[in-house]
C-alpha cells in the first residue's frame, strides 16, 4: 500500500471525530511513534478513538484514502506490531472500562485497561486474568489479546486463546460483531457473507488434510505466536468462534477488539518461591525437565548477565547480592496452593528433587510476601534493566523463541555458541523455562551497515537452529515485523496460503497494519530500525518500554515520561541532520506539552525498571530556561519566605471575602499578560489563607524531654484547613501530646520550606538558599537541645511531599559530608510508630468509612502501610480507590495548570463519588485541595481525622466536672 500524507484525510477525520481527537502536530506524531520495540515508523496522524463508532469511522476513511491503520494502546509490544506509517489509533484513553462478573469468575474488559488494573479489581475475589506477562503493570488487555500473551505461569493452558470467552470486534469494513450474542452468526452471515464462506472453506480444507492437522497440532502444542491461530480451524466449527480465535494473536491485522470477556483463574493464596543458583546456564537448563515434573507453577531462567545486572539494584534479594557471579545461572521457582496444608504436602513431595539438584547452594523457599516480591521484581524488570545497561551507542533487540522442554538445554548451548560466533558480547538469555520459552537480548548499532549484515546473518542461523530443534520462531511476543519474513520457513506452503487467505478474507483492502505478520519483503525485519540516541544523561538508559506511562499524571493530557524522552531524542536527531524547521516546531510545542505540564513528581521512577526519573530531566530543562534575573528572584523569595507565605495567605483571605467577578477578570488578565506558567489561576474553591507556623501553642517545650524536631509545612501557612478542622500542624501536636511526646520547632520556622517550590521550577539558586536555611535552623535547634552523636532526633514534617523535600536536602548534605544532615520522617510514619500504639480507640468512636488518597510521596517512600494503619485505627471501613494516582497538583502546578489536575484525578474522582464514604483524607494539603476540587468531597489530613477521633476518646475519659 502506498502511504501518503493527505490533508483531505485529516480534515475528514476532524469532521467525524472532532478536532481535539485528531492530532497531527510534530510533537504528537514523533512522541507517539515510539513503542517498546526496536522498530520506528512515524505516523501521518494520530487519532484518539473514544468509542466503537470512532473506530468504524476511522476504518471507513482509511479505506477511502488508501491509508493504513495501526492500533496502539500500551505500546509495550516488542516486535514492531504497534508501529505504523499511516493512521495511528490510540485506544488507551477511550477504552478502559472494567466490569467484574460472577463474583470474579469472569470479567468484561476493554482494550485500553492495563492488566494490573483488571487484576486489582479481581484480587478482592481471589481471581486474576490467566495471561501474566512480566509487563503487566503497563501492558493493556488489547495488546494481550492481539499478541495472545501468556507469560510466566500461564503457559498455553491459561493464555488469551484459552481463557477468552467472547469479544466485541470491529472488522475493517466497519461491521461490529458481539460473539456472545445468540444471533452473532446470523449477523455475520448477513453483513459479511464472503468472510463466512471463506472461513468455512478454510476449515474444511484444513480438516481434510491430515498433514496440515498434524503440523498445526505440533506447532500449537507449545507457545506459538507465529502467523494466525490456525488451530481455530481444528477446534471450532462455528465461523463466529473461528473468527474469535483468529482475532486472538492477530496483532491488529484482522480487526479491532473493542471489548472482551475473560474467564478468570483462581489466585492461589499460599506460595513458596526461591532462587536456584547453578554453576552455568547449561547445568540449569539440564535440570529443567526434572523441575517441570515437580509441578512448579513458574520456572524462570536467568543467565549470568541477568544476575549481574540484577545485583546492581538497591532492592536486590540477598541470594543474588551475596553471589559473586561468574558463569552462573539461576532458576526462579514457585509452588502455589490453596491452603498452607496443601502447600506443605506439595513441598514435602518435591523436597528430594530440590535437594538433589546440582545447585551451588541449598535451595531455600520463602513464603514471606516481601521476599517473594523482591524475587519477582528481579524477573519482571529484567528486560528493561538489562537493556538499560546496554553499551552506549547501541540498541537492544529482544528475541523470543520456544522449543520442546527436552530440547532446551541443547538449544541454549547452541544458541550461546551461535551468539559468540557472530561476535555478540555478553548477550542475555532468560525466559519461561517450564514452557521451553526463552528470550535473549543482544545489542546492535542499528545505523552501522556492517552491524546490520551481522544481524541478518545471525537471524538466518537462529531460524535454522530453532526449527531444527522442533520449535517456533515466536512464542509470545507476536510475529510483528521481526519474524514476518520467516513465516514460510516455519509453516508448510499449504498453511502459508491459508494464512494469506485469512488476511484477505478479513481485510480485503489491506488497510490494517500492513507488513505485520505477513510480508512480501524478505528484509522487512531489517527495515525501519530505531536509531541509536544518546542525548540526556538522566534518561539515556531508557529503552522506551512504557512501564512509566500508567503512573504519569499527564498521560491523558499531554505527554508521558517515555514520550518526553523520545521528543528530546527526535529533536537532537533533527538538529544533527539540519532539519531546523522540525527543531523549531518541537521546541515550541514541548514548552507546554513536555515542560509545563509535567508534575515532576518522580512517580515514573517507581515504575521504571532502571529507576529513571524523567521529572529530574524536566527540572533541569526548566532550570536551563531560567535567566539570571529569575534565579535572583528565586533566591530573594527563599530569603524572605516568611513574608512570601504571609502575603499569599493574606491574599487568599482577601479573595475569600470578595465577589468572584472582582478577582476572576484581573486574574485572567494577569495570566494573559505574564503567562499561565507565572500567575496561578484563582478559583473560588481555593481555601482562605492559613496561619503562621510559629504560634506559641504548637511550639513545644525545650525544657522537657524532646522526642523530635517538628518542622510544619508552609502549606498550612498559605492554605487554611477545611472549615471546622484543626489543621495538620495542630493535629500532630495534639496526637503527640496524648502520647506524652514533646516536639520542638526550630526558631524562625516561618522562614523555612522543604525547597520543592524552587527545585520543581528549576530555580537552583533559591533551592540552594532554602536548603542552607533549613540545615542551619535544624542545626541550631540541635545545639539548643544538646542533641549530638549517632542517635539524632528525627525531623518530623507534617506533609508527605514536604517530608520528601526536606529528606532530599538532608540526603544531599549527607552525601557532601555536612554534619548538619539528619533523619527526616513523615508525621504519618511518626504517629503510626510512636503514637498509635498508645491510643485506645473503641469501635464506637470510629467513623463509619474513610476514603484515602495516598500521595505520590507516600508511595515513593513506602509509607502507605503506616497511612493505612492509622486509617484503619480510626475508621470501620477504609477505601483506597482502585484508580488511585498522583493528583498532579504538584505544589502550585495545579493552580498554574488546573487542567493537569483535572485530567490526573478524573478516574479516581469518579470512583470516589461512587464509594461516597463518610470522610476523605490524604496526607498533604495541596493534594487535599486537588481531591476536594476533583470530587466535591472535603479532604483533610488523615492525622486531622485521627486527632478528632482521639479527642472524642479523651473527652470520654475526662471525669465530669473537670
Amino acid at each position: 500500500m502506498e502511504l501518503r500524507t493527505t490533508a483531505p484525510l485529516i480534515d475528514e477525520l476532524r469532521r467525524e471525530l472532532g478536532a481535539q481527537n485528531v492530532l497531527d502536530r510534530a510533537i504528537d506524531l514523533y512522541s507517539r511513534a515510539h513503542d517498546a520495540s526496536h522498530y520506528l515508523l512515524i505516523p501521518q496522524v494520530v487519532v484518539i478513538a473514544e468509542d466503537i463508532a470512532s473506530v468504524s469511522a476511522v476504518l471507513h476513511l482509511a479505506a477511502k484514502h488508501d491509508t493504513s491503520v495501526t492500533f496502539r494502546s500500551g505500546g509495550t509490544s516488542l516486535s514492531g506490531q504497534s508501529c505504523g506509517a499511516g493512521i495511528q489509533v490510540d485506544t488507551r484513553r477511550g477504552f478502559r472500562a472494567i466490569e467484574v462478573l460472577d463474583e470474579g469468575r469472569r470479567v468484561r474488559v476493554q482494550p485500553g485497561a492495563t492488566l494490573r488494573a483488571a487484576n486489582i479489581r479481581l484480587a478482592r475475589h481471589g481471581r486474576a486474568l490467566g495471561p501474566d506477562p512480566a509487563s503487566e503493570a503497563a501492558c493493556t488487555v488489547g495488546g494481550v489479546i492481539a499478541n495472545n500473551s501468556s507469560g510466566m505461569a500461564a503457559g498455553i493452558e491459561h493464555n488469551s486463546a484459552k481463557t477468552l470467552e467472547s469479544m466485541t470486534l470491529v472488522l475493517p469494513s466497519g461491521t461490529v460483531v458481539d460473539t456472545s450474542k445468540g444471533d452473532a452468526l446470523e449477523t455475520l452471515r448477513t453483513e459479511e457473507p464472503g468472510l463466512v464462506t471463506e472461513l468455512e472453506a478454510l476449515r474444511d480444507q484444513v480438516r481434510a488434510d491430515p498433514s496440515a492437522m498434524t503440523e498445526i497440532a505440533e506447532r500449537f502444542s507449545m507457545k506459538n505466536t507465529m502467523g494466525y491461530s490456525l488451530d481455530a480451524f481444528c477446534r471450532c466449527d462455528d465461523p463466529v468462534q473461528m473468527l474469535l480465535q483468529l482475532m486472538i494473536g492477530s496483532e491488529g491485522t484482522l480487526g479491532f477488539v473493542a471489548e472482551a470477556v475473560f474467564r478468570t483463574v483462581p489466585v492461589h493464596s499460599h506460595c513458596a518461591t526461591g532462587l536456584m543458583v547453578f554453576d552455568s546456564l547449561d547445568v540449569a537448563a539440564r535440570a529443567l525437565p526434572e523441575l517441570v515434573s515437580t509441578g512448579a507453577k513458574a520456572l524462570e531462567l536467568m543467565d549470568a548477565t541477568s544476575l549481574k545486572v540484577a545485583s546492581r539494584s538497591p532492592e536486590v534479594p540477598a541470594v543474588i547480592a551475596d553471589l559473586t557471579v561468574e558463569a552462573h545461572a539461576a532458576i526462579l521457582v514457585e509452588y502455589r496452593a490453596d491452603s498452607a496444608l496443601e502447600l506443605d504436602q506439595h513441598l514435602a513431595q518435591v523436597a528430594s528433587t530440590l535437594e538433589q539438584a546440582t545447585t551451588t547452594h541449598p535451595v531455600e523457599l520463602t513464603r514471606d510476601a516481601i521476599h517473594r516480591a523482591q524475587l519477582w521484581a528481579v524477573r519482571k524488570g529484567l528486560y528493561a534493566a538489562v537493556a538499560g545497561a546496554r553499551p552506549p551507542g547501541t540498541m537492544a533487540l529482544l528475541e523470543d523463541v520456544v522449543v520442546p522442554v527436552q530440547h532446551l538445554a541443547r538449544t541454549c548451548e547452541e544458541l550461546s555458541a551461535l551468539l559468540a560466533d557472530h561476535g555478540y558480547v555478553d548477550p542475555v538469555i532468560f525466559g519461561h523455562a517450564k514452557d521451553g520459552n526463552i528470550h535473549f537480548m543482544l545489542t546492535e548499532d542499528t545505523e552501522d551497515p556492517a552491524a546490520l549484515e551481522r544481524l541478518a546473518a545471525f537471524t538466518e542461523d537462529l531460524v535454522e537452529l530453532i526449527l531444527r530443534q522442533g520449535g517456533n520462531l515466536k512464542a509470545e511476543h507476536g510475529t510483528g515485523r521481526a519474524m514476518a519474513p520467516f513465516i514460510d520457513r516455519q509453516y508448510s506452503p499449504n498453511l502459508v496460503q491459508v494464512l494469506h487467505r485469512i488476511k484477505s478474507a478479513c481485510d480485503p483492502s489491506g488497510v490494517l497494519n500492513p507488513g505485520v505478520v505477513l510480508t512480501a519483503d524478505d528484509k522487512a525485519h531489517l527495515n525501519h530500525l530505531k536509531p541509536v540516541d544518546r542525548v540526556d544523561a538522566e534518561v539515556d538508559r531508557c529503552v522506551e518500554c512504557g512501564y512509566c506511562e500508567p503512573v504519569c499524571p499527564s498521560r491523558d493530557l499531554t505527554l508521558t515520561p517515555r514520550q518526553r524522552i523520545v521528543v528530546r531524542r527526535e529533536r537532537e536527531r533533527a538538529l544533527a541532520r539540519g532539519d531546523r524547521t522540525l527543531v523549531a516546531e518541537l521546541d515550541s510545542q514541548q514548552e507546554y506539552d513536555s515542560l509545563q505540564t509535567c508534575a515532576a513528581d518522580g512517580m515514573c521512577a517507581t515504575a521504571c525498571p532502571v529507576g529513571i526519573d524523567t521529572g529530574a530531566l524536566v527540572k533541569r530543562l526548566r532550570e536551563e530556561n531560567r535567566g539570571p534575573a529569575q534565579q535572583r528572584l528565586g533566591r530573594m523569595a527563599a530569603q524572605r519566605w516568611s513574608a512570601v507565605t504571609q502575603a499569599a495567605g493574606r491574599g487568599l483571605d482577601a479573595a475569600s471575602r470578595m465577589p468572584d467577578a472582582a478577582i476572576a477578570w484581573p486574574n485572567a488578565s494577569a495570566r494573559s499578560l505574564l503567562g499561565a506558567e507565572t500567575v496561578p489561576l484563582w478559583t473560588s474553591d481555593l481555601p482562605s489563607g492559613g496561619r503562621r507556623r510559629s504560634r506559641a501553642s504548637d511550639a513545644g517545650d525545650a525544657g522537657q524531654p524532646v522526642s523530635a524536631i517538628f518542622l510544619p509545612s508552609c502549606q498550612g501557612a498559605m492554605f487554611a484547613a477545611p472549615d471546622g478542622s484543626r489543621g495538620a500542624q495542630s493535629s500532630v501536636v495534639e496526637l503527640c501530646s496524648i502520647a506524652g511526646l514533646n516536639m520542638v520547632m526550630p526558631e524562625r520556622v516561618d522562614s523555612l520550606c522543604c525547597g520543592t517550590p524552587w527545585s520543581s521550577k528549576g530555580l537552583a539558586a533559591g533551592h540552594e538558599a532554602m536548603a542552607e536555611q533549613v540545615l542551619d535552623a535544624v542545626d541550631r535547634t540541635r545545639r539548643l537541645l544538646d542533641d549530638r552523636g549517632d542517635g539524632l532526633l528525627p525531623v518530623v514534617v507534617d506533609a508527605s511531599s514536604c517530608a520528601e523535600g526536606v529528606a532530599a536536602i538532608m540526603a544531599a548534605a549527607q552525601a557532601a559530608g555536612d554534619p548538619r544532615a539528619g533523619r527526616v520522617i513523615d508525621a504519618v510514619n511518626f504517629v503510626a510508630e510512636r503514637v498509635l500504639p498508645q491510643l485506645e480507640i473503641e469501635p464506637g468512636q470510629r467513623i463509619e468509612s474513610l476514603t484515602l488518597h495516598p500521595t505520590c510521596s507516600t508511595s515513593k517512600t513506602g509509607g502507605e502501610a503506616d497511612l493505612l494503619r492509622i486509617a484503619r485505627a480510626v475508621a470501620h471501613q477504609v477505601h483506597v480507590p482502585d484508580d488511585w494516582a498522583c493528583c498532579g497538583f504538584a505544589g502550585d502546578r495545579g493552580m498554574l495548570h488546573p487542567e493537569l489536575t483535572a485530567s490526573a484525578t478524573a478516574a479516581e474522582a469518579r470512583e470516589v463519588q461512587q464509594i461516597d464514604a463518610a470522610a476523605h483524607a490524604s496526607s498533604n494539603r495541596a493534594c487535599e485541595i486537588a481531591m476536594t476540587r476533583a470530587t466535591g468531597r472535603t479532604y483533610r489530613h488523615v492525622l486531622e481525622v485521627a486527632a478528632d477521633v482521639a479527642a472524642r476518646r479523651t473527652e470520654r475519659s475526662t471525669p465530669a466536672g473537670r
